[in-house]
């Protein structure tokens, strides 16, 4: 069986490395926070073109965090795509903000900039663009947007790590990007992982706070950012304690872990490589797929698309995922339930047929095999058997 992803050839391509640098940190006694999460944090920053980046312990968390930081929550409105994982939606309704959904294109599926003005009203504080799939949304229109109505823009990197948009890197462009190394993403570590970035010094050390617990002077500049007060963080006198025992707003316990950060470490290198190589079999299967009944992603001109997924659109989608199974090749469908008609937003008012594009996704869409460590007779029979499949 080929499959959609294989994260143990990845290991094993890097196992001496990624062994020793596990077993430094185990060496160390030190293994929250530390030296190697500070010092990944740096390296990312640096590879999004960033100042700032803040380890946390999943991409869920990063948005989380990213949306407290920022201000918001009970009462307000955070503009995001219909067509995401659900973490996108869930962490606007677990700080008590509200969810407003925007469809996805037609043939890019990443958010639909010319739906988001319509939706913003009094409530609005943010957007929330994905970068789905692995392709950066109209980032322009979507500041442009912002700039004027006075929104923060929190870009959803999950899927995006070292994806582009007109030459900058995905989660530089908004005042804070969220990413995911869940261990099936392009940069991926070896259980839960995720980080913040942002050039905005100020939200970068809110961020701080609200990872460890709302504690510490950075907590105490939460604070005073909640209340709309000025503090002075210079003269906070914590009488000779550990300041994590002080505490001033409500924080997570969501930090990246020192084994994590420094695998992540022994693969950040080697990560532009890698996407190379997925955009290599994506011309591959652009090129080479033919068949009429099976209609391929669209990459932007502006974009460099890192093709954390390759998604088709086909009509009878079951019977095309079961004839590739009869033919040894997994494929996978990301996601089969758009967010606005989730059961758990039904009181939001949604029905069938608001978000045209995401159902239609939701319902047709099917990803085949995309993984760096693909061979090129693997790729070139997942063509083959696309290419023969007879609805």
């Amino acid at each position: 069986m080929i499959p959609l992803m294989n994260v143990a050839r990845q290991y094993h391509n890097l196992e001496e490395q990624l062994d020793n640098a596990a077993l430094k940190v185990l060496h160390s006694g030190q293994y929250i926070l530390g030296d190697e999460v500070k010092s990944f944090e740096q390296e990312f920053a640096e590879f999004c073109g960033v100042k700032y980046a803040v380890g946390v312990g999943n991409g869920t968390d990063a948005l989380v965090i990213s949306l407290l930081a920022a201000g918001i929550g009970a009462g307000d409105e955070v503009i995001t795509c219909a067509m995401s994982f659900f973490a996108t939606a869930e962490a606007i309704a677990v700080i008590g903000a509200t969810p407003v959904f925007v469809d996805c294109t037609e043939d890019t599926y990443v958010i639909d900039a010319d739906a988001i003005e319509e939706k913003i009203t009094d409530k609005t504080k943010a957007i929330i663009p994905v970068h789905l799939y692995g392709q950066c949304a109209d980032m322009d229109k979507i500041n442009e947007i912002a700039k004027r109505h006075h929104l923060y823009v929190i870009e959803d990197c999950a899927q995006a790590a070292g994806a582009e948009y007109k030459g900058r890197r995905a989660g530089s462009m908004g005042d804070m990007g969220c990413v995911s190394f869940f261990p099936t993403k392009n940069l991926g570590c070896a259980g839960d992982g995720g980080v913040i970035v942002t050039d905005n010094e100020e939200l970068y050390r809110m961020c701080q706070a609200y990872r460890v617990h709302g504690s510490g002077t950075n907590g105490l500049l939460a604070y005073g950012k909640r209340k709309g007060i000025k503090v002075d963080v210079d003269s906070l006198d914590f009488h000779g304690n550990l300041p994590k025992y002080y505490n001033f707003v409500i924080g997570h316990n969501s930090r990246l872990d020192a084994v994590q950060a420094a695998l992540l470490r022994v693969k950040l290198p080697y990560l532009e490589g890698w996407n190379d190589t997925r955009r290599a079999f994506a011309r591959v299967y652009h090129e080479k797929i033919k068949n009429p009944r099976i209609k391929k992603p669209l990459c932007e001109k502006d974009n460099l698309h890192i093709y954390y997924v390759y998604v088709l659109t086909v009509d009878d989608r079951d019977a095309f995922r079961l004839y590739m199974e009869e033919n040894g090749i997994a494929t996978g469908v990301y996601f089969p339930v758009p967010l606005h008609l989730q059961k758990v937003f039904e009181d939001l008012g949604y029905k069938r047929g608001d978000m045209p594009h995401a159902e239609y996704l939701a319902e047709h869409g099917v990803a085949i095999p995309m993984f760096a460590e693909l061979t090129q007779d693997e790729s070139e029979q997942v063509v083959r058997c696309v290419n023969e499949w007879i609805q």
